[in-house]
């Protein structure tokens, strides 16, 4: 399986941490309907079913990114 990029992951887990807090502080259709949208994104870019397992593969995502150091390191002068 192809992994999905780390900072498209990082952004997805920041949006979905923030949902989540809103929706536990005023509970609306509308913050649901966002939740599922990005817990099924969540889901789909890291090829799981449910958000425990995407958000395990996320983990991963993030720490074998870190692992590797950054994609352009940069040079010095």
């Amino acid at each position: 399986m192809l992994m999905p990029d780390p900072k498209f992951v990082r952004t997805l887990l920041g949006r979905y941490a923030e949902l989540q807090m809103r929706y536990a502080e005023k509970p609306c259709q509308e913050i649901r309907w966002q939740l599922d949208d990005v817990a099924y994104t969540l889901c789909v870019s890291t090829g799981t079913r449910t958000i425990p397992d995407a958000l395990a593969v996320a983990d991963r995502v993030l720490q074998q990114a870190a692992a590797n150091g950054p994609a352009h390191p940069t040079q010095a002068a």
